[in-house]
């Protein structure tokens, strides 16, 4: 079977990995994997934030964490922290730990929590991981062995630095062929299947599958088939960003290991420590607010930390935001941007690289026959997913309760939430969300995170007391008293995100 994946980058080297090391067998009787790519595509470059699958994608293709971080200038990341988020006021703060609840793979001791607080936020009391963000501390030790943490993580990472990196990989390790080349035309089958590409350069390019990884051009999904876009911008406003890079003052500046979240006007800034430097940027809506206002809040936002300076170059970027009707199609499947694209909150951007890949791989048919029902299984569960994440997402700006602006004010006008969330919600107010809520086996979010965003921005439930019981009540007491140990034992251990990273940077990880 010949797999031809159209389009570099994060996405393309994703797939071409993924695959590359599932069916590592080549020539006549296996699978060849080519990616073309054209040199005039640059990457997007913001999409610095990931989530904990990446290690065990990582893992999959033979990468070690000690070349990735160092490679792509990566920091570990232990979730997100939001600010300003719920009332716009100073003490306005709350976390989105990776690490699960506690107790959370025994029961929901959610409601638990509800019934006698303690006079903690939900992620402090139930969430160990919380401790460790706010003393600035690593989720591992330097003896502790690669994609392997005390706590749960993910990365920051160099999006501009991650596609070479993994291209290197493909190509070196795991025998992807690559070309550089422009796709001038598309060629079909009588039957409507894409025959083959052709370059600028005349060569031709046959395949059984065509994965479109060309990004917004989406240039198989999109051009050659008409495949519809859906837009999300009726649910989620945001639709222009403003980036900038910013240095570290010294070599020893402490480096956070959570994406920082700060509301503003008419939307938010993220707030990124990489090794080398920081990413910050402004998502916003254009409906209510300008370019000049929002290029002026971010200004706001830098001279506040002490960060403007005339050196810094800003860079505005377009959001799209929506998905593709259907993304497989005949034999050419959609990934990465070419499939949808979203805003940048909580980092679903890579996951659904990474999920996509995998059912790619995992759907794979020996023959042509097989990629009707492949096509039909792939494209329910992501637009499922992408339902999911979109429902996600407008939660954190449904809970917000401030009367500041427009933007905050419309995002909780009914005709804007979707029937779904809705119905979740109405649900929510007298339930703990659990498994049973998400049918799917493999969620981009758990139950886990509505429960840190719900109870995170103060929404308000209320479980009957018939529902509860001494059992898991005494539970409940356990294990939050067994996390405020846990966290204390870890911050007599763990070094600082910074001192770990200027480690592996020196000695590197201990494999696995």
């Amino acid at each position: 079977m010949k797999i031809l994946i159209v389009g570099g980058g994060t996405a393309g080297w994703i797939t071409a990995g993924v695959l590359a090391s599932r069916y590592p067998a080549r020539g006549e009787a296996g699978v060849e994997i080519c990616l073309i790519e054209s040199r005039q595509q640059a990457p997007i470059g913001v999409g610095e934030g990931t989530w904990p699958t990446i290690r065990a994608t990582l893992k999959q293709i033979g990468v070690t964490e000690t070349d990735f971080l160092r490679g792509c200038d990566a920091s570990f990341k232990q979730g997100s922290q939001f600010f300003k988020w719920v009332d716009g006021g100073d003490a306005d703060a709350y976390y989105h730990p990776f690490t699960l609840p506690a107790g959370y793979e025994e029961r929901n001791l959610a409601p638990y929590w509800l019934e006698n607080p303690r006079g903690q936020p939900f992620a402090s009391g139930m969430c160990f991981q919380t401790d460790i963000c706010s003393r600035g501390l690593a989720p591992k030790q330097i003896t502790t062995p690669e994609f392997t943490g005390l706590a749960n993580y993910a990365y920051h990472l160099d999006a501009g630095k991650f596609g070479p990196f993994l291209q290197g990989h493909c190509i070196d390790k795991l025998g992807v062929k690559h070309l550089y080349g422009e796709i001038v035309r598309v060629e079909s089958t009588a039957a409507g299947d894409i025959s083959h590409l052709v370059t600028t350069s005349g060569e031709v390019l046959a395949a059984d599958l065509f994965v479109d990884c060309s990004g917004f051009s989406a240039l198989l999904i999109g051009r050659h088939f008409g495949v519809p876009f859906i837009p999300t911008k009726e649910v989620l406003f945001i639709d222009k960003a403003w980036a900038v890079q910013i240095p570290y003052p010294t070599d020893e500046a402490a480096i956070k290991s959570t994406t920082l979240a700060t509301a503003q006007s008419s939307g938010w800034v993220w707030d990124i420590g990489l090794t080398t430097r920081r990413g910050v940027g402004y998502v916003f809506s254009s409906d209510h607010l300008s370019e000049e206002g929002a290029l002026e809040e971010l200004k706001a936002y830098l001279s506040a930390r002490g960060d403007l300076s005339p050196q810094l170059s800003f860079r505005k970027i377009d959001i799209n935001s929506g998905y593709r009707q259907e993304f497989w199609t005949r034999n050419c499947v959609a990934v990465g941007l070419s499939a949808g694209f979203l805003e940048p909150l909580e980092a679903s951007a890579i996951v659904m690289i990474e999920l996509s890949a995998k059912s790619i791989a995992n759907l794979l048919p020996s023959c042509r026959s097989g990629m009707i029902q492949a096509a039909r299984i792939f494209n329910g569960t992501f637009r499922d997913r992408w339902e999911r994440i979109v429902d996600f997402l407008k939660l954190h700006y449904v809970l917000s309760r401030r009367e500041d602006s427009r933007f905050w004010i419309d995002n909780r006008r009914t005709e804007s939430i979707p029937q779904s969330l809705r119905e979740s919600l109405e649900f929510w107010r007298s339930h703990s969300p659990w498994h049973e809520d998400f049918p799917h086996r493999e969620e981009v979010f758990s139950a886990a995170s509505y429960q840190y965003i719900l109870y995170g921005m103060g929404f308000e439930a209320f479980t009957a007391p018939w529902l509860l019981n001494d059992g898991d009540r005494t539970l409940a007491g356990n294990k939050v008293s067994e996390t405020a140990q846990y966290a204390k034992s870890l911050a007599a251990v763990l070094p600082t995100n910074r001192e770990l990273l200027s480690k592996v940077r020196r000695y590197g990880l201990q494999k696995i």
